[in-house]
Parts: structure tokens; C-alpha cells; sequence
């Protein structure tokens, strides 16, 4: 820290050292920045993803007059179902399913477990993939620049992986699709990083709130009706775990090393307690919550049996709306 003195003097005040205003900032002296690129390739594999579904839905051919007129014709084969149909501006149900959507009858009575994965990549529209795709970006990007392709691209299928298997467990008569679950993850990993690191950062109490706030809004809009929430919240929950496990970073003491005089012995030890001790516990509840949730899911478990309130945490019923279709 600079002293009084410094400041009197002109000299410039200089930041404590080691420390970072907040979570994805610039790296630390001595830590590699990484230059993303499995950001963007999930980025290009979604597009391309939806540009097939859209390829095999092939609107014109396979809607009736009574079912409506496709939307922006002039596609071709590329048009939308019609609005009453998909007002996201995409492909049907039928086509979502027959491309990977999750569906929980296949999954479990027909041995289809690939769908848990698969659906992660299918979006339900334009709408819901350029949301997705923005918040992808907007996420992903920096959190590869910092920990590296590896790591978020884990974090990533991981999260997306866990909301499906939670969606498995509660939604068994609507089919689900969405990268949702994983950039949910991201969320996730980004607030235990900054737990588990606690002692690099300034600004904590603010960062901290500003991620809760932020994660609190989305799982609130996941309660209107054709919004699968459980995804979010699989999602969010293993990604939160996930980050305790793969963003651990060298606490201060460690990091200011590179202040040190040239020949000065560092004592301090690279992690601290508390970083251990996250670490094994989240990994302990990783395991068992995959272990356990899949071993439901492939049993055929309808988790409301146990949880009679749990729906409402997917769809809340109004005078406007309600939750049955």
C-alpha cells in the first residue's frame, strides 16, 4: 500500500499488491492468459446445430394449411413453423425430438441417456438461441481467457449435463432444449471462484452481490410458463460445485511473491485450508449429486413424488397463465 508520505509527495498510489478490483480482471503476475477458443467453438457448434434442425424441420413441406403459414417463406425450406406453433421462430416438437431433445419416456423406456447430453445443443428457436449465444459470449469468453479451455469446457458440458439430469427428475410430459443449464453453470462457477479466492480480490461484498442479484433475476424468469427452471437450477448448481473444484487460484500470500526482493524466501504456502476443504467437499457432492440423480433418472424416479411443491419452482400459475400445457 502506498503511505501517506507517497501521496504527499506526488508519487502515484499503488494498487495492494497481488490484488484485482474483481472477479475477471486481468490475470495476476506470473499467471497465463489463455486465448479462447473453445468459447467459440461451442458459439459455431450451436449456429450449426440449429441451421441443421432447421434444414430437417423443412417448414413447407410438412405443415398443412390448417396448421397454419410458415413464417419468413421466402427461407424455403429454412422458414419457421408457424407462431402458434413456435413463437420463438423455429423448428416443430416433432423435429426438436427426432434431433436430440430431451425427452423423458425416451430416455428412461427407451435407453436414449445420449439425450441428457444432446439437448444442450438444440434450441427452440432464433429467440432462444440468440439469448443463449449472447450470454455465451458475454460469459464464456473471459472466463477462458483466464482458466483456460479445459477447465470452462468442462464446466460447460458438466453443467449442461446436470440440468438435464434434473430436468429428468421433475418435467416428464414437455420435452427441454437450451444451452441454458450450461452458461447457468458458467454463473455458477464465476460466484464459487470468487469464494474460493476470496483473498485476491477487492470489492468482494459488491462482486458478490452483483453475481446474486444477477443469478436471482434469471432463476425469477424461469418461473413463467415454457421456461424449464430446472434446467437453470441443475445447472447453476453444478457449475457453483464445479468452480471449487477447477478455479482454485494461489491465494495473496502466495501471489506477492513476485514483489518479494530478488533472493527473499516465500514461506506461504500456495492454497490455503479453506481452499482445500471447499474443494473436497464440493468434489464429495459432485459425485454423489451426479451418482445418485442418475441412478433416479435411468430408474424412472418422478422426484414430485417427494417434493409435492418443487413444480412451482419451474412455473408459478396466474389469472394469465397457467401451468398444465
Amino acid at each position: 500500500m502506498a503511505t501517506r508520505a507517497d501521496v504527499e509527495k506526488g508519487g502515484v498510489v499503488r494498487k495492494e499488491p497481488g490484488k484485482v478490483p474483481s472477479p475477471l480482471y486481468p490475470q495476476h503476475e506470473g499467471e497465463r492468459e489463455w486465448v479462447p477458443w473453445i468459447v467459440p467453438v461451442f458459439f459455431v457448434a450451436n449456429i450449426t446445430v440449429f441451421v441443421i434442425t432447421m434444414y430437417a424441420n423443412n417448414c413447407p413441406a410438412h405443415t398443412t394449411p390448417r396448421d397454419g403459414k410458415c413464417v419468413a417463406r421466402f427461407l424455403g425450406r429454412f422458414s419457421f413453423q408457424p407462431l402458434r406453433q413456435n413463437p420463438l421462430l423455429g423448428p416443430s416438437s416433432a423435429t426438436l425430438t427426432k434431433m436430440g431433445a430431451l425427452v423423458w419416456e425416451k430416455v428412461v423406456h427407451h435407453h436414449q441417456g445420449w439425450r441428457l447430453l444432446s439437448s444442450m445443443w438444440l434450441h427452440a428457436g432464433v429467440l432462444h438461441l440468440v439469448a443463449n449465444m449472447l450470454c455465451l459470449l458475454f460469459i464464456g469468453m473471459r472466463l477462458e481467457q483466464q482458466f483456460g479451455y479445459v477447465r470452462i469446457g468442462a464446466i460447460y458440458v458438466l453443467s449442461g449435463l446436470g440440468g438435464a439430469v434434473l430436468s429428468s427428475l421433475f418435467i416428464r410430459n414437455h420435452i427441454s432444449v437450451g444451452a441454458s443449464g450450461a452458461l447457468f453453470g458458467l454463473l455458477g462457477a464465476m460466484l464459487s471462484e470468487l469464494l474460493t479466492n476470496w483473498t485476491i480480490y477487492t470489492n468482494k461484498a459488491a462482486a458478490v452481490a452483483t453475481l446474486l442479484f444477477v443469478a436471482a433475476v434469471n432463476l425469477v424468469l424461469g418461473i413463467l410458463p415454457h421456461v424449464n427452471n430446472f434446467a437453470h437450477i441443475g445447472g447453476f448448481l453444478a457449475g457453483f460445485l464445479l468452480g471449487f473444484v477447477v478455479l482454485m487460484r494461489p491465494h495473496l500470500g502466495w501471489m506477492e511473491r513476485y514483489s518479494l526482493p530478488a533472493g527473499a524466501p516465500c514461506t506461504a504456502r500456495k492454497y490455503l485450508a479453506y481452499q482445500w476443504t471447499l474443494l473436497a467437499v464440493a468434489l464429495l457432492l459432485l459425485v454423489v449429486g451426479f451418482a445418485v440423480g442418475m441412478a433416479m433418472v435411468f430408474r424412472g424416479a418422478n422426484a414430485n413424488d417427494s417434493c409435492h411443491w418443487c413444480h412451482y419452482l419451474s412455473c408459478v400459475p396466474t389469472a394469465i397463465w397457467n401451468c398444465t400445457n
